[in-house]
C-alpha cells in the first residue's frame, strides 16, 4: 500500500532546495512513498522535479499578506483550504518550523502531524500545532537537518552519505546545443552586502576570454538586468540571456561547464544539479546553509566583506574546474 506523506516546505527557494534529499533517503528507505508538497507559488516547479512527488499544492502566503482580507485573497485560501484537504495523508512533515506555516497551513491538513521540537524549530511556539515533536540539532548543515527530520518521522535509519537531491536527470533530456561550452555567472542577491563589485566581476570576465568559453548571465528584476548589461559591455563571449524561468534557468545551469555565484538561492540550485560551482561568501557563514552537494566550492573572505575577493584568486580556483 501506498504511504502518502505531506511536505510543508514553502521558502525561501534555499529553503526548499535543501529538502529534496530527506525525500530521496525517504524514497530509498520506505517501499511505495509518494510525496504532496505545499510550497510557494513562486517556487512551485522545484518540488514537480523530484521523481517522488506527486502533487504540488502552491500556497500565497506572501501575496495573500499585501491584502489578507481582500475577498479575492479570503477566496483563494478558501480554495487552497479545500486542494489541501482532498487527501488524508500518513504523515504530515513541516519542515518550515515557523508558526505561519504551522498554524495557516500544517495544522489544516488531514494526518498526524510531525515537525521540530522548540529546542530545534525556528520559532519554538511553532511545535504547538505538532503531534509529534521532534529534536535535531541547530549547529548542522539545513540539508543535513531536514534529512534527520524525516528520517526520524518516517522510522528509518539516516544514510550515512552524502544527499542526493535528485534533480539533475530530469535536465538531462533538455540540455542545451552548447552543453558544457559555456560558464554561468550569479551576479545577483538581496543584500547589498552580498554584491561582489562589478569591477572584480569585470576583471573575471576578461580572464575568462582567452579560454574559449562563453559566460551567460541570468537575471530576475530590472536591476538585475541592467547590471548584467553592465558587465557585458564590449565583451563579445558574454550573453545577457533573456527574461527566463525558474525551469529555463535551471537547464541553463544544468548544461554549464562551471558556475561562479554571489551567495543567492540559484547557488544553491547550481548545487542541487550537482554542478561545479563557486560560491563567494563575504558577511555570511556557508557551514549552516552554504552549497551542499557534488562539487560545490566556498570562496570565503577572511575579512567577512566582498570587497576583499580578488578576480585574479577566483580566476586562479575556477581554472582548477575547467
Amino acid at each position: 500500500m501506498t504511504k502518502r506523506v505531506l511536505v510543508v516546505k514553502t521558502s525561501s527557494m534555499g529553503d526548499v532546495l535543501h529538502s529534496l534529499p530527506a525525500l530521496t533517503d525517504a524514497s530509498n528507505a520506505v517501499k511505495d512513498i509518494r510525496f504532496d508538497w505545499v510550497v510557494e507559488e513562486n517556487f512551485a516547479q522545484i518540488p514537480s522535479w523530484h521523481f517522488a512527488v506527486d502533487r504540488v499544492i502552491p500556497v500565497a502566503i506572501r501575496r495573500w499578506r499585501k491584502s489578507w482580507f481582500a475577498s479575492d485573497t479570503r477566496a483563494e485560501r478558501k480554495q487552497f483550504i479545500e486542494q489541501l484537504q482532498l487527501q488524508h495523508y500518513d504523515c504530515v512533515i513541516d519542515a518550515q518550523g515557523l508558526i505561519k506555516s504551522a498554524f495557516l497551513i500544517t495544522r489544516k491538513a488531514n494526518g498526524i502531524k510531525h515537525g521540530l521540537d522548540k529546542k530545534s524549530a525556528r520559532e519554538p511556539l511553532a511545535s504547538w500545532f505538532y503531534d509529534v515533536k521532534h529534536f535535531v540539532a541547530k549547529d548542522v548543515h539545513a540539508v543535513e537537518r531536514v534529512r534527520q527530520l524525516f528520517a526520524q518521522s518516517l522510522n528509518y535509519p539516516l544514510p550515512k552519505k552524502v544527499g542526493d537531491y535528485a534533480i539533475a536527470k530530469h535536465f538531462l533530456s533538455v540540455l542545451p546545443e552548447d552543453n558544457q561550452c559555456y560558464l554561468v555567472f550569479l551576479h545577483s542577491t538581496t543584500r547589498d552586502d552580498k554584491h561582489w563589485t562589478e569591477s572584480e566581476w569585470r576583471t573575471l570576465i576578461k580572464l575568462i576570454a582567452p579560454t574559449g568559453y562563453k559566460i551567460k548571465l541570468p537575471w530576475g528584476s530590472n536591476h538585475e538586468y541592467e547590471r548584467s548589461v553592465r558587465l557585458a559591455k564590449e565583451f563579445s563571449h558574454v550573453e545577457v540571456l533573456p527574461k527566463s524561468s525558474l525551469a529555463e534557468i535551471a537547464t541553463i545551469l544544468a548544461g554549464a561547464k562551471a558556475i561562479v555565484s554571489v551567495d543567492t538561492g540559484l547557488s544553491h540550485l547550481a548545487a542541487a544539479l550537482d554542478r561545479p560551482n563557486i560560491t563567494l561568501y563575504g558577511p555570511t557563514d556557508p557551514q549552516l546553509i552554504g552549497g551542499y552537494g557534488q562539487n560545490q566550492n566556498s570562496f570565503i573572505s577572511a575579512q567577512k566583506s566582498m570587497q576583499t575577493i580578488l578576480a585574479t584568486d577566483v580566476y586562479d580556483k575556477l581554472t582548477e574546474i575547467i
